[in-house]
């Protein structure tokens, strides 16, 4: 179990913090605003009204005690390079920054945070690619011309092989993990001589170009 500390309650803010309680980890959340606090305080042990950027503030909600902290003040630039900074000079060694534009993104990277995310970006790509393939369930950008999708088994590949399909060979990406849909169970070192089943789902790494390809097959 990871401590977390999230400032900023709106849409991602709330729902990072939401996930993260229910998946068991201990989350101390904060936002300026009562009435965003309101509305988390039924969902989460600890959420107080406060101002991110006040360093006495993250002091005492013990800041310095979190493995992780998540910054996501909405428009607010100058409020979350102070936040940021703030939680890196309490010893918080992970830092991930909702941001807003590529500038605002520099601006946290060079301050060392560990990530910054574009929830907005993320959510389009996400749908350009379901529009395309209706396969596609889920897509990483993980580096220039470099991401990870997770797909549902195309109808052709159903009961063959990844040994059999040879998918490194023709189209030169890699399955990572094979999932089962219904029973949930992930399988990081997938058998290649399995038959693949139509409740799986494989996630799959390439380059951005040989994995739309894969994506067109049915």
């Amino acid at each position: 179990m990871k401590r977390f500390i999230v400032v900023g309650l709106g849409n991602f803010g709330a729902s990072a913090a939401a996930e993260l309680h229910a998946m068991g980890h201990e989350v101390i959340a904060l936002d300026s605003d009562p009435q965003q606090v309101e509305m988390m305080a039924s969902k989460l042990r600890r959420v107080v009204v406060g101002d991110g950027t006040d360093p006495e503030v993250l002091e005492r909600l013990g800041a310095g005690d979190c493995d992780v902290g998540i910054v996501s003040t909405g428009d607010d630039i100058p409020a979350s390079v102070l936040t940021a900074i703030g939680l890196r000079d309490h010893g918080v060694r992970e830092i991930h920054v909702k941001v807003v534009s590529d500038v605002h993104a520099r601006i946290l990277d060079k301050i060392g945070v560990t990530s910054t995310i574009f929830p907005e970006r993320e959510s389009a790509k996400l749908l350009a690619k379901h529009v395309v393939s209706a396969s596609i369930l889920k897509y990483f950008e993980l580096g220039p011309e470099f991401s990870a999708q997770e797909m549902a088994v195309p109808e052709s590949w159903v009961g063959r092989s990844l040994r059999e399909l040879g998918l490194p060979r023709q189209f030169n990406v890699s399955v990572v993990a094979v999932r089962d849909y219904l029973s949930d169970r992930m399988e990081p070192i997938p058998d290649p001589d399995a038959p693949l089943k139509d409740s799986d789902t494989l996630l799959v790494a390439g380059r951005s170009k040989d994995l739309s390809r894969v994506a067109r097959i049915e």
